[in-house]
């Protein structure tokens, strides 16, 4: 498999000073999320050091937590490599963002004001724009913002801290399948938003559960 090698400016230098341990390990999950760094890539530790401007010892570090969470496998006399999720994975992570969804838009039905309706539109306005000029990467972020901003127009703190912990994971199911979802995906937000803006609880849960479903079945069905 190859390794780590990244494009030239993929990744910019960590400032110092700050805590540099933290701070290596967001830079190559952020890396691993996005898929700049793929499932299966073999993580060389001193590739990876000389590309964030560091020493090996906060990148070994930031990798033995990232196998403690599932995103790297550190396999015996291999070393490193980006976790392959199976199916089965897939499936059950992006089930549960299901039912987290579906009730934090019943939620937003309920709760969310004239302001909130209205930032739910201009990232709406973004993510249509990303599309259009094919920013995968911009369409993966602006779409993870949409969903995040409706959790928080749900007003659940308890819900969202369930969300936020499978956010990264959602956002690394999604990204290869953001361009195959394109406008398809952005039409069910402005249904969402029609359904939020007029209280409809019933429909925002609807429209939420099968804008989800529509990702997850997608994922399955992608081609490898």
């Amino acid at each position: 498999m190859p390794s780590a090698g990244l494009p030239q400016g993929t990744v910019p230098r960590l400032e110092r000073p700050g805590p540099l341990r933290e701070r290596v390990y967001e830079a190559l999950l952020e890396l691993i999320t996005t898929r700049a760094l793929p499932p299966g890539r073999h993580l060389v530790e001193s590739e990876l050091a000389g590309h964030l401007g560091v020493s090996r010892q906060p990148v070994r570090e930031a990798l033995q937590r990232l196998d403690t969470e599932g995103w790297v496998d550190l396999r015996p006399a291999q070393g490193a490599f980006v976790h392959e999720p199976t199916e089965e994975e897939a499936d059950q992570l992006l089930s549960v963002r299901t039912l987290l969804e579906a009730e934090a838009a019943r939620l937003a039905a309920a709760n969310a004001g004239s302001a909130g309706i209205t930032a739910l539109e201009e990232l709406c306005d973004e993510g249509e724009r990303a599309v259009a000029a094919d920013d995968v990467d911009l369409a993966v972020a602006t779409n993870a913002a949409f969903h995040t901003k409706v959790m928080e127009l749900a007003g659940n703190v308890v819900l969202a801290e369930l969300a936020g912990q499978v956010d990264r994971r959602v956002r690394w199911y999604y990204t290869p399948v953001a361009r195959q979802r394109g406008e398809q995906s952005w039409t069910e937000h402005r249904e969402l938003i029609a359904a939020i803006s007029a209280r409809d609880e019933r429909r925002a849960t609807e429209v939420m559960r099968a804008h989800t479903e529509h990702t997850r079945r997608t994922y399955h069905g992608r081609e490898s």
